[in-house]
Parts: structure tokens; sequence; C-alpha cells
């Protein structure tokens, strides 16, 4: 059982089992008594590991042979009965808690192999007098063989996976595997596995027979043999790939095994059990679509591809996105980065400007430093949740709360976040911060552009009028031109935010008309002007990020293509060469460099029109061996960048319009009183989905008795004339209230009047309330409801009740009908809550539902402060919603 040579080697053998890992590694310290302590010590190091593969994937007794040669030599075997169990080393990363045992060889080792015959396999290795250094790493060249001839770099050689024949074994096809998102889960899996075997033989019960752990085992091992094998067969570098595997024929009670002893560890990760954290939810399904493609398909079924299986919110997208700081950087929307230690590690310029910091300054600090004092200790709660748990909150949803500006002041924000994943398998937290007063985007991928480019040539193009011939717009058949018109436009309008629909516009352009193209566009400041994409055909190269971003101004001494198309004239052709000394301006060498480095030999800059003005400008270009572009393509390509600019435009102009809405709302809402005894709070947030001016509104004043009024309301409609009703009845309800001291039911009978005078089309609800007593209480509250949803009354302990008396008909509808009034007791420390429908009401529920809910909500957060009370009901109840949302929130707090 022993290795063959080393023969007469000191060798032993040890019981199969955890605790013959540390009896190995003092076999060898005894073996090599005498030798050098650092070579001992490495080579106790890696005996160590070997005999966890033994005790992890071979589960037999384990021999350990360690002898010196006459040289100095150091040779260590260790062996195995489990021949047919081929090794599979993994490309883990440094961190890892598995799988580093076969990398640790290659790289310290100077000589590696294994050997195997019908009975055992050994794995071995040996190290040089001169081979470990001081600090105990190898100065040996990995990769030996047995024979001493040096093997490529990646040493170990993979096993082929089973035959698959109909007799032996039946191909599984795995249809688009995300490569980092397969080793992220591969990994954790392994260290899940670990866990049980080392819980079970320090003695706990589980709940895992030990039949069911030796099926997990090897399926999990069989399942890692050929992906590993199907991933190095495979030549394509796409990161998303399908993969043929060769598993027996009855492997589903095997696959069974692994899913139930997987789930159990995963509970008790859970409980805090093991040290593994547990899956986070894309893992987990992950994990649950490549058992199920297995089991499924071995019964006859057909594969279905990750890219399509349905996913909940916070699982993440069907691809991992790999992590690229530099997508942060290119993203023209507030973007913050962390990683799993809730620490910042990227943050772009307009981030940086809405929180009151320049970039670099926050790279490195805690994501505290972002989130008000009232909600950290929320978010830290909630993240170590996410992590101890995998059970995401809000994780690919679009969540009303705000940011903390460096100030101290609170910047009401959208905030939305996706996971992406650092090529190590750690997982980034990537958040964009969309201010509410501007139109909120809801991303269907994380922030960032994958681009690429074609090969560099040395030279650019320079404008020309001389004609050539073959160009693509000669001899596209006229319903091609229709199309590529048509998909253009369409690119822009099905876009969920203008940069998302430029980069959309470069994709339809490269995959149909040019190896690459580019869009700058004049922002609001004179002759600025910033290039927004720049798109390739060819794919995995990235784009230079010094051509993107903004571009040197458009001066008067530039008189390059860009500048000329930028002050009106074009569309020119480019087609020859440039020299260096052409380029008489910042922007013309900017632009020159650009074509260079692209690998461009001919080209066309069209400007972008739009309403009489020049907003931006159109590169398209092509290289390598495609066909020049002639003067026969200008008026396709033109026609091209006037559709693209009347996107832009478009899209510009209902941008402005959704962003001023909302400003105007926001310049409608109150400034809150300051009461002693009275805690007040408020919030609004418009829809996840759009923008526009609602009829949402909240108000509180003190009358002239003292009393504090409170009013929360809803006008019909999300349109200019909701948002002016709405003023209106604010402006005419302050005024009645405050002149005629009457009350609510009479107010709002007068209100109804006045509304019916001056907009006999508008309907709302709305409830008027007075807080009446004195500073030490008691205190009551008095109101009336035209049609609008019961207040919430939450004491201290929890307890909740609707105050449903007092309710009546919407405003609108007849001024003369009876209103009636409501008086009911405050204690002390409760809270009353009203609200619009916004923050319970969904489709397909059932009112009486979402009312529940918003009692359970509320009841959990009685005791908290006034602001972690209404930002916690924003971030619970109102991610997503698809109507605007107004709360209001009063609580006595009687001097103590």
């Amino acid at each position: 059982m022993a290795d063959p040579q080393a023969a007469g080697a000191p060798s032993r053998r040890f019981a199969q089992g955890p605790r013959s890992v540390a009896e190995a590694r003092r076999f060898v310290r005894t073996a090599l008594d005498g030798v050098a302590s650092d070579v001992v010590e490495t080579a106790q190091l890696l005996a160590g590991e070997l005999v966890t593969n033994v005790v992890l994937h071979a589960r037999t007794e384990v021999e350990v042979s360690a002898r010196v040669d006459g040289g100095g030599t150091v040779r260590v075997g260790v062996s195995d009965r489990r021949p047919d169990r081929g090794l599979v080393p993994y490309a883990y990363p440094p961190y890892a808690g598995t799988g580093q045992g076969l990398a640790l060889v290659g790289h310290l080792a100077s000589r590696y192999g294994v050997d195997a015959d019908e009975d055992t396999k050994t794995v071995w290795f040996e190290l040089g007098p001169d081979d470990v250094t001081p600090d105990g790493t190898s100065d040996g060249m990995p990769g030996g063989t047995r024979d001493g001839a040096l093997r490529p770099s990646g040493g170990w050689e993979i096993p082929a996976p089973p035959p698959s024949d109909t007799a032996s074994g039946a191909t599984v096809t795995l249809v688009d595997v995300p490569g980092a998102l397969y080793s992220a889960s591969q990994q954790h899996r392994h260290t899940l596995l670990r866990e049980v075997v080392l819980a079970l033989a320090a003695g706990e019960d589980l709940g895992v027979p030990p039949g069911e752990l030796a099926a997990a085992q090897d399926m999990n091992h069989l399942i890692s043999t050929c992906v590993t094998a199907a991933l190095q067969q495979e030549s394509s570098g796409a990161e998303i790939r399908s993969l043929p595997l060769s598993v027996p024929p009855d492997a589903g009670p095997a696959v069974q095994a692994l899913r139930t002893v997987l789930h159990l560890a995963e509970e008790k990760a859970r409980d805090e059990r093991f040290l593994t954290l547990p899956a986070l939810p894309r893992s987990r399904v992950f994990h649950q679509w490549l058992f199920d493609q297995i089991v499924g398909q071995l019964a006859g079924g057909p594969p279905t591809a990750w890219t399509v299986v349905p996913r909940e919110p916070g699982a993440g997208p069907s691809e991992l996105v790999p992590w690229d700081a530099g997508q942060v950087q290119a993203s023209r929307v507030p973007t913050v980065a962390a990683d799993e230690r809730n620490t910042i590690i990227a943050a772009n310029g307009p981030a940086a400007d809405l929180l009151g910091w320049h970039a670099d300054d926050l790279v490195g600090l805690p994501l505290t430093t972002l989130i008000p004092e009232h909600l950290r200790k929320r978010h830290l709660v909630a993240f170590t949740s996410l992590l101890l748990s995998g059970q995401p909150r809000i994780l690919g949803r679009s969540v009303p709360l705000p940011a903390l500006h460096r100030d101290g002041r609170l910047v009401p924000v959208r905030l939305f976040i996706q996971t992406q994943e650092m090529p190590d398998g750690r997982t980034v937290f990537v958040a964009q911060l969309t201010p509410r007063a501007a139109a909120p985007v809801t991303p269907t991928r994380p922030p960032g552009r994958t681009r690429s480019v074609a090969p560099q040539q040395p030279d650019g193009p320079t404008p020309s009028a001389a004609p050539h011939t073959g160009g693509a717009g000669a001899g596209m058949p006229a319903l091609q031109r229709l199309s590529l018109l048509a998909d253009t436009g369409a690119a822009l309008s099905n876009a969920p935010n203008l940069d998302e629909g430029v980069e959309q516009v470069g994709r339809v352009l490269t995959e149909r008309l040019a190896d690459w193209c580019a869009v700058d566009l004049f922002t609001g400041e004179a002759a600025q002007v910033d290039r927004v994409c720049v798109v390739g055909r060819a794919p995995g190269e990235a784009c230079p990020e010094q051509y993107e971003g903004r571009l040197p101004p458009v001066s008067e001494t530039a008189r390059g293509p860009l500048a000329r198309v930028l002050s009106g004239a074009g569309p020119l052709l480019l087609a020859e060469p440039s020299p260096p000394s052409r380029a008489t301006s910042a922007l013309d060498a900017h632009y020159r460099e650009l074509l260079s480095s692209m690998g461009t030999h001919s080209a066309v800059v069209a400007p972008l029109r739009a309403r009489r003005e020049i907003i931006g400008a159109l590169t398209v270009a092509r290289g390598g061996a495609e066909r020049p572009f002639t003067e026969d393509d200008l008026p396709l390509i033109d026609d091209l960048a006037r559709t693209l600019a009347l996107g832009v435009d478009n899209a510009r102009l209902y941008q402005e319009t959704r962003n001023i809405a909302e400003r105007l709302q926001r310049s409608l809402l109150p400034v809150l009183p300051e009461i002693g005894h009275l805690q007040i709070s408020a919030r609004y947030a418009a829809s996840s989905t759009t923008a526009q001016v609602g009829g949402d509104w909240y108000d509180s004043f003190v009358l002239p008795s003292g009393d504090t009024a409170l009013v929360i309301g809803d006008v019909t409609g999300h349109n200019l004339d909701a948002a002016i009703a709405m003023s209106q009845l604010r402006s005419m309800l302050r005024g009645i209230a405050v002149d005629r001291r009457e009350p609510p039911e009479t107010v709002l009978r007068r209100l109804d009047m006045a509304n019916h005078s001056l907009y006999r089309e508008a309907t709302a609800t709305c409830i008027y309330g007075l807080v009446k007593g004195p500073e030490n209480g008691p205190w009551e509250l008095v109101h009336s409801s035209a049609g609008h949803l019961p207040p919430l009354l939450i004491t201290e302990d929890g307890r909740t009740r609707y105050l449903e008396d007092g309710a009546g008909v919407l405003l609108g509808l007849d001024p003369d009908l009876p209103r009636p009034r409501a008086r009911d007791a405050i204690p002390a420390r409760s809270t009353v809550l009203l609200y619009t429908d916004g923050l319970i009401e969904r489709r397909d529920e059932s009112l009486d539902h979402a009312m529940d809910r918003l009692r359970r909500h509320a009841a959990g957060l009685a005791r908290e402060p006034l602001d972690v009370f209404c930002d916690e009901l924003l971030i619970g109840l109102g991610a997503d919603s698809d109507d605007d949302i107004a709360i209001l929130a009063v609580r006595p707090a009687p001097p103590e």
C-alpha cells in the first residue's frame, strides 16, 4: 500500500477519521528527525493536506511514508484504498476554507505526482534541501513528475469523467452555466460537507445517516470531477457556457442524498452551529437547478437553461455579474459598492457629489458612514442576518429611505442593491442611490457596461470627400434599413434610462453596421461634452477608459471632425490617416487617439440634431478586414443619427419633466411644527415606477387654540391636475381650519363645499384630526374621515387598533351629506399613524390582508424612535410600490 519509491522508508497506517490528520503530522515530524525545521514544517503541512483529502474524499484508512535520501531530499507519500477516486484540483481563492491541498503541494513541492495500481493510490511529493526558504515558501518549480521531467504549469492531471455510453453512463447537459457562480457555489458546497464530516466526527447528531453522507460525498466528488473536466475541455472563453456531464444512470438517489445533506448543513449554518456562513439566495437557487437538471434529465426530461429559471427578488440575476470597479466609475447613477465586511470599496463621482464627499475619501470607510444614525443598528442587524441566514430583505428591490450627507442632513433616495462576484468568489454589494427628487431607476442588471473593442491599429482616419464603393448603405436592402432604424428607436424607448438606452443602440449598430460606435452628448454646461457610450463588437476586450466621460471643451481652435460635427457640420466620412499635426486642440487630439486606439480604417461621424439644435454626435467605425464606409452610407447613418437624437431628446425631456414634477411635489410638502410634548414625523416617497406629480399630501400645524392639526389626503389621479387640486385643497383646508376653528367634520364639510364650487370633477380622500390635551396629558384625537383609510393607533406595548369611527364619503361627491366625528384617547408614548393607500395596497391582494400586514409591521416598531418607525415602514412596506406614499405619525411624549 505504500509508495513504491519509498520502499524501506518509515510508514504508518492510520484509521479513517479526522484524528488521523494530526497523527500523520506528528508521524512525519518524528520520521524526519534531524532535517531542517523549515523543511519539516512544510512536509507536515503538505502531508496534513493530503491526509485531509483522504478523510474527506476517499474515506479509507490511510498510510503515510516519509524518508530522506542521501542528498537530503525529503519524500512523503500518502496512500489510500480508492485508486478509482481521481484527484480534482480546484482553482480556489487564497481565503477559501477548502480546496487548497493540491494547490499547496503544487506550489511548495519541488516534485510531486500520483501512482495507482489495482488496490491503492499514492500521492507523493518531494522537498529538496534548498527548496524551502526561511518564510516557508518553495524556490523549486512546481509541476514535477515522477521521473523528474517537469510538467507544464497546472500540474495535476484531471481524471477523465466516466464513460457516457448507454451501458455504463448517461449524459446530462447543463445549459448556460455561469462560471463564476458555479465556482462560488462549488466552494461553498465543499465547505459545508467538510463541516458535516467534522461535526459527526466530534459526536454531534446532525440527523445524517453515515450511508447518506457517503452517497452525498461521492456524488459531490463526481459532479466536481465532471464539471472540472468539462470546463477544461471547453475551448470557449465565455463566462456562460453549456457543459455535458457523464453521470451514472442510477445517480438520482445519490443526488437526492446530496441535496438533503446540504439542506441540513444550511440549517446548521443559519443556526450558527457551523463556522461556515449559509449560502446567499442565488447559490441556493443555483444548486436547486443543478440537482433538478441531473435528476430530471436522467428521468428523460429535457434540459432547462439556467438563464431562464425564474428567481425571487434578492436571488440575483441569472448571470452572476463579475465585479468591475470601472463599471461603478462609469455609471452616471450615484453608485457605492461595499464588500462582505461592510466596507466601501468603490464609489463614483455622482454618489460623492450627492452625499458631499470626494469619491476617493469614501473608499475604506464603513458603509454606516452613509447611513443615518437612527438606521445604523437596523442596517447592521439586517446585514448580519443576510450573511448568517442568506435571507435578503431589500436585495433587488427599489426601497425609499434616507442617506446621510457629510454635513449631517438627510438625503431622500431610492436604494437599489444587487450583488456582483469577485474573481475569488467573494460577494460585492453594489448600491444605486437615486435621489427621490429625480426619476427612480430600477435597472435590469447591476450598473456599468460591458464593452469591447476591435484590435488596435497605428493610425486613424480623417475626413475625405473621395467616394468609395461597396458601402453597407448602398448594398443594404430597404427592408433591412427600415428594420435597423426601427430597432434603433425601440432600443431607446424600451430602456429603463437614457444611459441604458444609448448603450442598447450601440449594441444594435455594432451587430449590424459597424465594428464600434461612440455617442457624445452636450451637457447642460456650455461647450461641455460627455462621451456617454463606447460599444464594440469584438468580445472580451475592455474599452480604454481614458476616452470615456467628460471630453475636452469644444474650443475655437478645435478643427477636427468631431469638433466640426458638434458645431453643425456633417455627416462626415473619415477614410484616410491623419498626421498628428492635424490635431490643433485637446478635443481633436483626444478624438484622433480614440480612432487610432480602436483600430479604425474608416468611420462616419454624424451630428445629433433635435429641435434645431446640436445635442451631440454619433461615431460609427470599422477596422480590420471590414469593408470601409463610403459616401453611399452617409444617408443611412444620418437617418440613424436623427432617430437617436429624437430618442435622446425625448428621454431628456421626459426625465426633466419627471424631475421637475417631483421637485414640485416635494416643494408642496410642509415643514412640520415643533411641539415640546408631541413628536411628529412624516415621509413622502414617489412611486418606484413613476415620478409624476401625484395627489398624496400630508400636513400638520398648530391652531390658535393650541390644538395640533393632523391632515393626510389623496386626490384621485397622478398628474398635474391632481397636484393642482391637492395644493388647492391643502391651502383651503388650512385657511378654513385656522379661521373657523370648528370641529373636524365641519371643517371637512366646508372644504367639500369649496371644492365642489372650484373643482366639480375633483374627488379626494382626506382625514382632518385634532390632537387635544395639555402638555402632561391626557390626550385625545378628534377626527373626521372623508373616505380615507382609518388611522392606526399603536400603543407602547405593541397593541394596535384601527380608529374606524368618523368615516364619511369622499370629498367631491355630495357636500350636503352629514359627516361624522370620532373621539379616541391617545395613551402616552403611543403612536397615531396616518397613511395613504400606496403604503399598503398591492395588486391581487385583499385590503384586509394589507391592513393586517401594516398592523403587524407597526406593532414591531412600537418602541422605536419615531424617525426609525417611519423609515422602517417605508423600507418594509414601501419597496417596489407602484403608487405614491405619504405617512404622518404623531406620538405624545410627556416631559419626564
